[in-house]
C-alpha cells in the first residue's frame, strides 16, 4: 500500500477546498486507488493537503504521471496554490522519506475537538525547532482515524524534536483522546532490522532476532548455491578463491534484494522492537524459526539431490 501526500501552500484559501477536491477526484478515478483525503486546515497550524492511498507502487505512478493530475496542477498555479513541498510517498513497510515522520491515530468517540487542540500544541512545539517545515492532518470522521505527517529539514533534526522534552510533555494531552498509543510508520531493513519510534525514542530489532532471520535464510541459500552454482563455476575453470567469492556476491545480492524481504514479512511483527517485544510474541516467532531450523536440515540431510558434497554430475 502506498500513500502520496501532495502539500500546498496556497496564496489564498479561496476557491482552495474546491480545487483540492478536484484533484483527489483526479486520484480516485484512477484503478487501484483505495481512497483520498483532503487535510485538516484550521488557524494556521496545518498544510493544506490531498493524500490518495493506492493498492500497489504502480498505481500511484499511474496517477501521478497522468494528464488528468497535470492539467489540474497546472490550473492550481494558475490559482496561486502552489506545491509546497515535493510529493512525499509513504510505502507501507517501509521507512518515510528521510525528515518525514508520519503518525496513525484512533480516537475516541467524542474527544475530536479534543484532539485536534492536542495536535495543534504539537505543531506549536514542533514549529520552534530547528528545521521544521510543517505539518498536515488527515482525520476520518466516520471512521475516528487521523494521519499526522510532519516534515523537517533532516532526520537529525526530526529526531531532535520526536525525543525533546517539549514533544514529550504534548503527547499526555494527545494520548488522552486516543483509544490506544499512536503508531509510527515503521521500516524493515533487508535484513531483517525493524526501525520505529516509541514514545520519542527509537528502537530497532533486537540483535539476536535480527541473527536468527539471518541464519534462516543464509543456510539454505549456501546450500544451494553451493548444490547448483558450485559445479558451474568448476566447469568454467573458476579458482577456489574466485569460485568462493562469486558464490558470495550472488548469495548476498538474493537476500539483500529478494530473499531476506520476502522471508521476513511473516515475521513483520515479530521483529518489530515494540509489537512483538512481549514474551508471547517473543516465544511464537522465535519457537517458529527454531522449528523451520529443524526442517532445513532434515531436508539437506536427507534429500540427496541437494547435497553438493556427495553429488556427481553425469
Amino acid at each position: 500500500m502506498v500513500v502520496t501526500l501532495s502539500v500546498f501552500h496556497p496564496a489564498s484559501q479561496a476557491g482552495f477546498a474546491d480545487w483540492a477536491a478536484s484533484l483527489a477526484g483526479s486520484a480516485a478515478d484512477t484503478e487501484g486507488c483505495l481512497g483520498t483525503d483532503i487535510s485538516t486546515v484550521t488557524d494556521g497550524h496545518f498544510e493544506p493537503a490531498v493524500a490518495a492511498t493506492f493498492a500497489d507502487p504502480e498505481a500511484c505512478d499511474r496517477w501521478l504521471d497522468s494528464t488528468q493530475r497535470a492539467e489540474i496542477l497546472r490550473r492550481g498555479s494558475d490559482l496561486g496554490f502552489l506545491p509546497s513541498a515535493p510529493t512525499l510517498l509513504l510505502v507501507d513497510g517501509e521507512a518515510p522519506p528521510t525528515g518525514v515522520g508520519a503518525f496513525r491515530h484512533d480516537i475516541l468517540p467524542g474527544r475530536s475537538d479534543e484532539f485536534l487542540r492536542a495536535q495543534r500544541e504539537l505543531t506549536d512545539a514542533a514549529s520552534e525547532f530547528s528545521g521544521y517545515e510543517g505539518t498536515a492532518l488527515f482525520i476520518d470522521d466516520a471512521t475516528g482515524s487521523a494521519l499526522s505527517v510532519l516534515r523537517f529539514r533532516t532526520a537529525r533534526q526530526l529526531s531532535a524534536w520526536v525525543s525533546s522534552r517539549e514533544r514529550g510533555e504534548a503527547l499526555d494531552i494527545l494520548r488522552s483522546s486516543l483509544t490506544h498509543d499512536f503508531e509510527t510508520m515503521s521500516a524493515t531493513t533487508a535484513f531483517g532490522t525493524t526501525v520505529r519510534t516509541d514514545n520519542g525514542r527509537f528502537r530497532q530489532t533486537p540483535n539476536w532476532k535480527s541473527a536468527m532471520m539471518v541464519l534462516l535464510v543464509l543456510y539454505p541459500t549456501v546450500m544451494i548455491l553451493s548444490r547448483f552454482l558450485g559445479p558451474v563455476l568448476d566447469r568454467i575453470g573458476a579458482e577456489p578463491w574466485l569460485a568462493l567469492w562469486l558464490s558470495q556476491v550472488v548469495s548476498v545480492g538474493l537476500m539483500q534484494w529478494w530473499l531476506m524481504p520476502w522471508a521476513a514479512k511473516p515475521f513483520r511483527r515479530w521483529l518489530d522492537p515494540v509489537d512483538g517485544n512481549g514474551l508471547r510474541s517473543n516465544l511464537a516467532g522465535t519457537v517458529t524459526i527454531l522449528l523451520l531450523y529443524i526442517v532445513c536440515l532434515v531436508i539437506f540431510a536427507n534429500v540427496t539431490w541437494l547435497q553438493f558434497w556427495d553429488y556427481v554430475d553425469s
